[in-house]
C-alpha cells in the first residue's frame, strides 16, 4: 500500500515536469525559428499602364501587366522565382495595317512573309533572383509571341538575359543600387549581334516621403554597339523619373504612379506618330501613368 502511494506521488510530480520540459522544447524551437529570420514570401498583382516603357524605349500602348512570384527571405539572403507578362491593346488584334516584312521576287513583286505590321506582341517573362548580402544574381527569359498570318500560327521569339545588381541599402542604408544586364541568347540576333552581347548599365536611387510617397530616378546606359538599344558606341539611353503613391488595405495594396523617360540617344523628334502603326518606340521622350493592385 505504501509502495502504491509512493508511485502515485512520484508520477504526479514527474508528469508536470515532463509536460513543462516538452512545452519548453516547443518554445525553444519557435524562438530558434524566429531567430533564424527565414520566412516564405510571395507577391501577386497587376498594373494597368497607359504605355509600356522599357529602358528608355516605348514598347507598347495601353497594357495590362500581371506578375506573380514566390520565394524565401532571410536575414542576409533571399530567393525568388516568378513570371511577368504584358498584353497591350494593340496586341489583342495581332495584326494592324499593311505588312512590313516583305521580299521581292524575280519579277519585282513583293512577297509578304506573314509578319503582322505591329512591333508590339504579347510578352511572357520568367525570372529567378538570388540575393546575398546586398548583391543579387538574376536570370530572365523573355518570350514574345508574334502571330504569322500566312501560317496561322504563333512565331515565338525569345531573349535570355543575366543580371548582376548591388544594393547599397543593405549595409549603408542608402537606397542606391547599380545594375548590369547582358543578353546571352536570342532568336532575333545574327552572329555579330550575339557576339556583341548587348548590355545595359543602370544606376538608380529612390527616396520615400511621408504618406507612402516615393520618388525614384535612374540613369541607364549601353556601353558598346548593339541592336537592342540602337547604339553604335557608348550611349546614355535612359533618364527615368517615377513618382508613386501607395495605399495599404487589409487585403491588398493600391499604387498610383506616373513615370517619364528621356532617351538622349534617339534622334527622332519627340512625339512623332508613325501613320498606320503605333510604333513610337524610337522617340526620345516617353511617359506613362499607371494603377497597380498587389496582394
Amino acid at each position: 500500500m505504501k509502495s502504491k502511494l509512493f508511485l502515485s506521488l512520484a508520477f504526479a510530480c514527474v508528469l508536470p515536469l515532463s509536460l513543462f520540459a516538452q512545452n519548453d522544447d516547443i518554445q525553444t524551437a519557435e524562438v530558434q525559428e524566429e531567430s533564424s529570420g527565414v520566412e516564405f514570401t510571395y507577391e501577386a498583382g497587376a498594373e494597368l499602364v497607359s504605355s509600356y516603357l522599357w529602358r528608355g524605349q516605348y514598347n507598347g500602348g495601353l497594357s495590362i501587366q500581371p506578375t506573380v512570384s514566390v520565394g524565401y527571405e532571410g536575414q542576409n539572403t533571399a530567393l525568388s522565382v516568378g513570371a511577368w507578362a504584358s498584353l497591350g491593346a494593340s496586341d489583342w488584334r495581332f495584326k494592324k495595317g499593311e505588312p512590313y516584312y516583305t521580299t521581292t521576287d524575280e519579277d519585282g513583286v513583293e512577297i509578304y512573309d506573314g509578319t503582322p505590321n505591329t512591333y508590339f506582341v504579347p510578352e511572357l517573362d520568367l525570372f529567378a533572383n538570388f540575393d546575398f548580402f546586398g548583391a543579387s544574381l538574376g536570370a530572365t527569359y523573355y518570350q514574345y509571341f508574334s502571330w504569322m498570318e500566312n501560317t496561322k500560327k504563333f512565331d515565338p521569339n525569345y531573349q535570355f538575359e543575366l543580371t548582376l545588381q548591388y544594393s547599397f541599402e543593405h549595409f549603408f542604408e542608402i537606397p542606391l543600387y547599380i545594375q548590369w544586364n547582358t543578353m546571352l541568347a536570342a532568336t532575333d540576333f545574327d552572329h555579330s549581334d550575339l557576339a556583341s552581347y548587348a548590355s545595359y548599365l543602370e544606376i538608380g536611387y529612390q527616396h520615400t516621403f511621408p504618406y507612402d510617397i516615393t520618388l525614384g530616378g535612374k540613369i541607364g546606359m549601353s556601353p558598346w554597339q548593339n541592336d537592342v538599344y540602337y547604339n553604335s558606341r557608348f550611349a546614355i539611353v535612359n533618364l527615368d523619373l517615377r513618382l508613386e503613391k501607395a495605399w495599404e488595405f487589409d487585403a491588398c495594396e493600391l499604387t498610383l504612379f506616373a513615370e517619364g523617360s528621356i532617351n538622349p540617344h534617339m534622334e527622332q523628334p519627340a512625339f512623332t506618330w508613325e501613320a498606320g502603326d503605333d510604333k513610337l518606340y524610337n522617340q526620345p521622350v516617353n511617359g506613362t501613368i499607371g494603377l497597380g493592385v498587389w496582394f
